[in-house]
This record gives C-alpha cells, sequence and structure tokens, in this order.
C-alpha cells in the first residue's frame, strides 16, 4: 500500500489514464486499480481516519497487488482539498474516496472534470453519475450509549462535544439525548462545539470545560481519543470511544465505543467498479449490516445495564425499536413528531432542532 503525505501529492502529477462510460463506469487499464482516498485527519487520529485507514487495509487484504493504494491524510475542508482531488485524479486513480462531509462541493466540482473517475463521498448528499455517497447509521449506536448514560449518570448532567451542527452530528445528539432520558427523564445533555473534526487541544479544553459545570458523563462527535484521556484523569463516571475503540487511551473511564467497519463497502465499490456494475448510488447501512458496532463495555458496568443496552442494539438491529419514534418534544416544548411516528430517512437528514433536554 503507498502512503502520500499531502505535501507529496501536491508535488507528484500524472496524466489521467482515460476510460470507457457506457451507463455504468469499467476499467480498461494495464496494471492495479489505482484508489486514492482523501481523509480530514491525521491514520493516527484513533477515530474516524483511523477507520478509513482500517478499511483501506482491508482492500488491500482483498485485493493484493490488483489494487494501488493511496492515503492522503490531514487534508483541510476548503480549497486545498480541491487540488487534492484533482492531482488524485490526475495521478491515475480511478476510484477516489473522499471521507469528509465538508469535502462535498470539491467532489462534484473535480468529478465534473474527470467523468471517467468514479468518486465516493462518505456522509455527503450530493450525487452524480460519476459520485455516489456512503455512510453509517452513527445515530443507532447513539442510541445504545445514551442507555448507557441514562442509567449510570449520578449528576444528571452528560457533556457532548460536537464538531459541527450539521444533521449527522445533531440527529446523533437527539439519538443520545433520546435514549437517555427514557430512562432517566432528568438528564440534560450540554453541548459545546469546536468547529473542527480533529483538535486534540480543543477537544481536552471543552471536556475540562464541561466537567467543570457538572457532567460525570462525556460524549463526543470528534476523531480523537483526548476527552477520554481527559475523563481519566480527572476521575468521572467515562465516555465513550468515537469511530474506533479507544479503550487502551482511558481504560477506566472507557465505557463503550461506536466502532465504524467501512471494509465491506470498500470492497463491493472495487468489486463493483471491476465488474463493470458500479451505478451512482447512497448507502446507508447500520447496526444490522454490522457497518455500525458497539465496542466491548467496560467490566465496571452492572450487567443489568449491559442487558439494556444490548436490548436497543438488538431491537435496533431486528427493525423492533426506532430511535426516533414519537412522541417527540423539541428542546423548547413543540411537539415535532406525533405518538407513534417516526421520523424517516429524510426527516433525519432536514433535522436542524434538538430535542427535549438538549443545550446547544
Amino acid at each position: 500500500m503507498t502512503l502520500i503525505t499531502r505535501r507529496n501529492v501536491l508535488r507528484i502529477g500524472a496524466a489521467g489514464l482515460a476510460l470507457p462510460f457506457a451507463g455504468s463506469l469499467a476499467f480498461g487499464q494495464d496494471g492495479p486499480l489505482k484508489i486514492g482516498f482523501v481523509n480530514v485527519g491525521p491514520k493516527d487520529d484513533n477515530g474516524w481516519t483511523f477507520g478509513h485507514w482500517t478499511g483501506a487495509k482491508a482492500l488491500e487484504a482483498e485485493f493484493g497487488d490488483k489494487v494501488e493504494i493511496t492515503f492522503v491524510e490531514s487534508v483541510p475542508e476548503g480549497p486545498d482539498c480541491e487540488r487534492v482531488l484533482r492531482e488524485l485524479a490526475q495521478q491515475g486513480n480511478k476510484i477516489i474516496f473522499a471521507t469528509s462531509f465538508g469535502f462535498g462541493d470539491y467532489v462534484i466540482k473535480v468529478a465534473r472534470e474527470f467523468p471517467d473517475v468514479i468518486f465516493e463521498h462518505a456522509t455527503g448528499y450530493q450525487r452524480s453519475d460519476n459520485v455516489g455517497t456512503y455512510n453509517a447509521r452513527f445515530h443507532e449506536g447513539r442510541a445504545v450509549m445514551g442507555t448507557l448514560a441514562g442509567h449510570l449518570s449520578q449528576t444528571n448532567n452528560i457533556g457532548y462535544i460536537g464538531s459541527f451542527p450539521i444533521p449527522e452530528v445533531v440527529m446523533g445528539i437527539n439519538a443520545f439525548t433520546l435514549a437517555a432520558r427514557k430512562i432517566n427523564p432528568e438528564i440534560t445533555v450540554n453541548v459545546v462545539w469546536l468547529s473542527s473534526w480533529h483538535d486534540p487541544a480543543k477537544e481536552a479544553d471543552a471536556a475540562r470545560a464541561l466537567i467543570d459545570q457538572g457532567a460525570d458523563i462525556l460524549v463526543q462527535h470528534t476523531d480523537g481519543p483526548a476527552a477520554l484521556q481527559v475523563a481519566e484523569e480527572r476521575g468521572i463516571i467515562g465516555g465513550f470511544g468515537q469511530g474506533a475503540d479507544m479503550s487502551a487511551f482511558a481504560p477506566k473511564s472507557h465505557l463503550s465505543a461506536i466502532i465504524d467497519v467501512w471494509a465491506p463497502h470498500y470492497i463491493q465499490v472495487v468489486k463493483d467498479v471491476q465488474a463493470g456494475t458500479w451505478v451512482s448510488d447512497d448507502s446507508w447501512p447500520g447496526i444490522a449490516a454490522g457497518e455500525v458496532v458497539i465496542g466491548a463495555y467496560n467490566e465496571k458496568i452492572p450487567a443489568d445495564v449491559v442487558a439494556a443496552a444490548e436490548a436497543v442494539k438488538l431491537g435496533i438491529a431486528d427493525g423492533s425499536l426506532n430511535p426516533f419514534t414519537g412522541p417527540i418534544l423539541d428542546n423548547a416544548g413543540t411537539e415535532r413528531v406525533p405518538a407513534g411516528q417516526i421520523v424517516d430517512d429524510a426527516g433525519l437528514w432536514a433535522m436542524d432542532w434538538y430535542v427535549e433536554g438538549v443545550k446547544a
């Protein structure tokens, strides 16, 4: 597997190879299939980007020397992303995975310039003939974590470290809060926004501030273990890994984790491309499909609490439980979802409001 830093990608140039387009994209090139990854953080963030790095390694394990992978790290969500995407296409990469929400507009722009290159955008919503989107139902995992927090919190005060107030983050906050308050209606969830996916210093500062305000459990939709390390230092009940198992960084405070498993999607995309059957689509599996995995539970969690969390996980997996089943009030007291109704996928992606109990 080839690992090229962002600086090197911008320095190296190669002409793109033209491929036929006939309904679906297929490849007739000699040599390995070149695949590029564009990532917002470093592969050793031990969270989000690490999950995609694991998926990239799974491609190499599956296809061996039939693929050549370039994994580009720490690309900001701005014009630099456009440059990296273009360079990867010019170098002959025929599949490019862009793995952060803020890359979306640049993916669409560069894809127009390279109609014979397949682009896949993680957590995105914009598609075209050669741009597909994929995601994971992280909010399902949040409901499991919220169940744990509802049972375990002693202060009824949960601290939530958010990256950006976009729908995927908002629906996660809401799913967590609904599940926690289903167990303990007195719980409040206090959100701090960082305007960053990966900034260990900011994450640690936010964790300290939330603990100082009474939080005894921390949740994060940011990419590294800094908040968990603060939880360990301060001796609070704990927190949850995001994107990967982070227990090595906080063995006492790591309660469980939402683990992203991207390998099946990446392998399927490559198989579809090789077979000439790839078409632009949206992929959004979750717990049932094994793309969202609940990490091991800390041994200090009582057995009945683990059983309650497992019941939520299994209910989501078999379809008998939906975290967004009404009645649901927003944090201004207005009914958003009547009793018995469920927020559908379109409603989740349009979610710009918070449920009762959230302070954001």
